[in-house]
């Protein structure tokens, strides 16, 4: 069964747990994937970070690592939000740890690829371009990592010569039947319709909904161009929320452990957790307004989940900014993802 299909929970959308690398230690992290699929979540997306945003997170486990791990716990697809190819490594060694999670767990294994932030692929001391010259080596890096897995499916070798890659002539010797879907990180409309024609889905943040829905339009159209129906492609969406007992504890745990969403200044080029730490302190709760739901009604919560649903996205893992991640799965296993419809 592919990945992106519905999993036939009675109707029941696809929402899966976001698994944040850079806030638990990996063998807790592998602990609540279980707990999430033991309370009806479906998948795990899990974070790929050198660095945590900051340093009170205190974590960054390599995520091909723990994805095994979580393989071996659970039963759902699971894939890295999103992994960076060309600066801490090479796209070929990218294919080929995806290539040997999708041969672990046959068809339960995406690839999710974005174009980067300095705060984890500027650690290895290369050259950290601009935007526009990130997201071509990010297309560039698709299309190498499209070639070699169709090559190795074939049982050949294959070459390529791009701008920012070159690859000798080899293959994957460890490469399932079936490629894994490639799913391309976009936050503007222009990657998104891009990644439409290239890519096998798309993957975003949560964001308001009318920009959203702009991107989910552009995807569509760079999909149909190729020649490919959108509604059968993923369209997936990671989505940070502040959940606790009580409103208050709600805020102060946005506030403490998730400040970068309220932040209004891009933060790709940020270098160290330090200084995005010195720019978090200027984040208040009305920074938060249209950008990260805050609360404990699970009501409320359901709703804003049911918005990005309605919107069009048929894959959604949630991220609790809380650290008690354990009342947070079960509780909206109880109360939220029960009266989630498609």
């Amino acid at each position: 069964m592919p990945v992106h299909e519905d999993p036939g929970r009675s109707g029941r959308p696809h929402i899966g747990y976001a698994a944040m690398l850079e806030r638990f230690p990996p063998a807790e992290a592998v602990d609540l994937a279980a707990l999430a699929e033991a309370n009806g979540f479906t998948g795990v997306m899990a974070s790929d970070h050198f660095q945590p945003w900051l340093p009170a997170h205190g974590e960054s486990s390599f995520v091909w690592s723990v994805l095994s791990a979580i393989g071996a716990r659970t039963t759902g697809d699971l894939g890295p939000g999103v992994t960076t190819p060309g600066f801490r490594m090479h796209p070929a060694v990218v294919a080929q740890a995806s290539a040997t999670i999708a041969s672990m767990f046959p068809g339960r294994h995406w690839l999710g690829i974005g174009s980067g932030e300095a705060i984890s692929e500027h650690v290895v001391g290369t050259y950290w371009p601009e935007p526009p010259e990130r997201i071509e080596r990010m297309f560039e890096a698709v299309d190498l990592v499209k070639r070699l897995f169709a090559a190795s499916i074939a049982g050949r070798d294959v070459r390529f010569a791009g701008q920012f890659f070159k690859l000798e002539s080899t293959r994957l010797w460890t490469m399932p039947p079936v490629a894994p879907d490639i799913l391309v990180a976009a936050g503007g409309p222009v990657t998104a319709r891009r990644a439409g024609r290239v890519a096998d889905g798309l993957i975003t943040m949560g964001a308001p909904v009318d920009r959203l829905a702009a991107l989910l339009q552009r995807f569509g159209e760079g999909a149909r161009e190729s020649g490919r129906d959108p509604g059968r492609m993923p369209r997936v969406l990671q989505l940070h929320l502040s959940w606790a007992p009580t409103d208050e504890e709600a805020m102060d745990n946005a506030l403490r452990e998730w400040p970068i969403a309220g932040l209004r200044a891009p933060r790709g080029d940020i270098r160290s957790p330090y200084d995005l730490e010195h720019f978090a302190r200027t984040v208040r709760p009305a920074d938060f307004a249209g950008r990260l739901a805050v609360g404990a009604d699970p009501d409320r919560h359901r709703a804003s989940i049911q918005r990005y649903l309605d919107l069009g996205f048929d894959r959604i893992y949630l991220h609790n900014v809380g650290r008690d991640q354990a009342a947070f799965l079960e509780v909206f296993g109880r109360e939220v993802l029960p009266g989630l419809r498609r």
